[in-house]
Order: structure tokens, then C-alpha cells, then sequence
């Protein structure tokens, strides 16, 4: 699909009030290509955006709906678990209408009533993502854990991995649980999942596709971290190479990639806050290659990562939209 300098795209979210989908919102309304056409939720239908999202007011003066428009050139499915699949089983979506769904349950090559999703990593299948109707966008750890393995996965170099994932409470969503209260996650730190997080199954899939021999363990630590948002994986395996041909081989496969970048110096958290990028930082200690890669759990983990899909769909700019500043201070 290609758009023209007279007529814009139009999109619509559905599951509106949560964490992604306000994100999403936010992104959208400022997308110099791209209209956001309605924003969907059941218990909001007819508040303002505001009334949920606070920051947005003055911003626009769009109201949640209960209908979905047909008009529209793609959808955004912002909703749980297991509830993007029950929402496709049960509500017809033209099929001249890309979906872009959030969740994860489209991440291992489900498809749902004739509707077929191709996985959505751009920096491992960008040409693929421009071919496709519709997209299971990946989930917030895998992103992360991914983008630093898959240099080492193309060239056939990986071994058993160990990785540490650090994540903000807007990971958890929007719903208040006893982990994600302010009283219990200040100045605090928790493991949960350990070794059995549900991102590792996608991981392995697109690990495995790059590295088809590749059988080693996936050791995954996550960890709840004392902010709001932001993704800190480290990530180390033993590896021959020296430090200056890891970096060249990282270099080298994101190339041209607009949103993952190689530092060589020390990387930390603030400088992907509030962007759409992953950052890269490697070490070589006692023949084990560390890879440090940081992103935005809310936006190249999710809603960010979501629209540089959209983009590669509709024939725009990758980057447009996204070009966001981050905190620093």
C-alpha cells in the first residue's frame, strides 16, 4: 500500500485504555502520514481520551467508542493475552484491514479464520514485514534478548545462553496487582518466571530459523525493576571471537537498520527511554562475550516497534512517527 502527499492513512486501535494502546494513541496523533480514525474500548466508550490518558487533554478531542470503522487501513489489537485471538473469533474484520496485534498470540505462526501473521522484528525479516497483510508484533523481553543475539545467531555462533532482564512496571500493565504497587515496588527488586518466561518460545523460534543446528539452553532470569519504564538485558555465552570482531559482526547486521545501534562506550537506561531504539553495548571477559541491548519496554518493545511495522506495511518512511527524543535527565 503506498499513501500520497493529499490523502493520509487511517487507523484505529482496539483495547484503547491500557499502558500500549495509549501509547499507540500518542504516537499515532502525531504520525505525519497517518490519521488516528478511532480508538476502541467497551468500558469507555463515549469518555474522552483524556478521561483515561490525562496527559492527552488539550491534545485531542477524540472520545472512546464502541463501534469499529471499516474505513480504516489498519487496526491495532492493544489487548490481553488470549484476548486478541477471542476478539478475531468473534468480531469480522474486512479483509482489506492490516492487523497489527500487541499480544502475543500470533507469535509462533497462529493463525485465526484464514488470517495468517508474520512476525514482526524488523531488523530480521524487514522485507517480509513490507510484504505482509498482518503482524504479531514480538513481546518487550524478546525484542530485547534478540536483538542481542542475532548477529551471533546468523553467523552460527551461539551457544548456551544466560541472560538477566531487568523491566519497569509498565511491563506488568495497567491493572493494579500487589507486584506492581507503588508501596511494594519502591525500592524493591524481584525474580518471577524464572527459566520458563513465555517470550522464551518466540526466541527460540526466530533463533532457530537464523541457526537451525542450534539446540542450547535459553537460561532467562527476569527481574522487576524500582522504575517505570525501560528494558536492561545482559546477556553472555562463550564465544571465540575478539571484542573487535563482535563488534564489527554487530556493526555489520544493523547496518541500515534506523532504531538498533552499537556503542562503544558504556550504555545505560536513560538514553532509550521515551525512543523507539535498542542500544548495544559488548564485553569480553575470559573467552565469554557479553551483550548489554536496552530499549523501551512501551515503545521498541511494544506500541513503537507496532507503528515501524505499520510503516513497512503502508510503504512510509520506517522511521516516520518515531523520531521521539529521549529523557536523559
Amino acid at each position: 500500500m503506498k499513501g500520497n502527499a493529499d490523502k493520509k492513512f487511517k487507523a484505529g486501535i482496539i483495547g484503547g485504555a491500557g499502558y500500549t494502546g495509549g501509547e499507540t494513541i500518542r504516537l499515532l496523533l502525531n504520525h505525519p502520514d497517518v490519521e488516528l480514525a478511532f480508538v476502541h474500548s467497551r468500558s469507555n466508550a463515549g469518555n474522552p481520551l483524556y478521561a483515561v490518558h490525562a496527559d492527552l487533554l488539550g491534545e485531542t478531542s477524540l472520545t472512546f467508542t464502541g463501534e469499529i470503522q471499516e474505513d480504516v487501513n489498519v487496526i491495532f489489537l492493544c489487548l490481553g493475552h488470549g484476548e486478541s485471538r477471542k476478539f478475531l473469533e468473534a468480531t469480522p474484520i474486512p479483509d482489506h484491514i492490516s492487523v497489527i496485534d500487541l499480544s502475543q498470540d500470533f507469535r509462533l505462526g497462529e493463525s485465526v479464520n484464514g488470517r495468517e501473521f508474520v512476525y514482526g522484528l524488523p531488523e530480521l525479516q524487514r522485507e517480509a514485514i513490507r510484504k505482509a497483510k498482518n503482524i504479531a508484533n514480538p513481546g518487550c523481553f524478546a525484542t530485547g534478548i534478540q536483538l542481542g543475539l542475532l548477529p551471533l545467531a546468523k553467523a552460527g555462533l551461539l551457544n548456551e545462553v544466560h541472560t538477566t532482564g531487568i523491566t519497569g512496571s509498565t511491563g506488568a500493565g495497567q491493572s493494579l496487582q500487589s507486584t506492581s504497587h507503588f508501596t511494594w515496588r519502591a525500592n524493591n527488586v524481584s525474580t518471577y518466571k524464572v527459566l520458563t518466561h513465555q517470550h522464551l518460545k518466540e526466541i527460540r523460534r526466530t533463533l532457530q530459523a537464523l541457526q537451525p543446528a542450534y539446540s542450547g539452553a535459553l537460561n532467562f532470569v527476569p527481574v522487576r525493576g524500582d522504575y517505570p519504564r525501560g528494558i536492561w538485558i545482559t546477556s553472555y555465552l562463550e564465544c571465540a571471537l575478539t571484542l573487535e570482531e563482535a563488534n564489527k559482526l554487530f556493526s555489520d547486521y544493523y547496518e541500515g537498520h534506523p532504531f538498533t545501534h552499537v556503542s562503544q562506550k558504556q550504555i545505560d537506561l536513560k538514553q532509550i527511554v521515551n525512543t523507539n531504539k535498542c542500544l548495544i553495548q559488548l564485553e569480553k571477559t575470559d573467552g565469554k562475550l557479553v551483550i548489554h541491548s536496552i530499549e523501551d519496554n512501551l515503545l521498541k518493545g511494544a506500541s513503537g516497534q507496532a507503528v515501524q511495522n505499520m510503516n513497512l506495511i503502508l510503504g512510509l518512511d520506517e522511521t516516520a512517527g518515531l523520531k521521539l527524543k529521549s529523557i536523559v535527565f
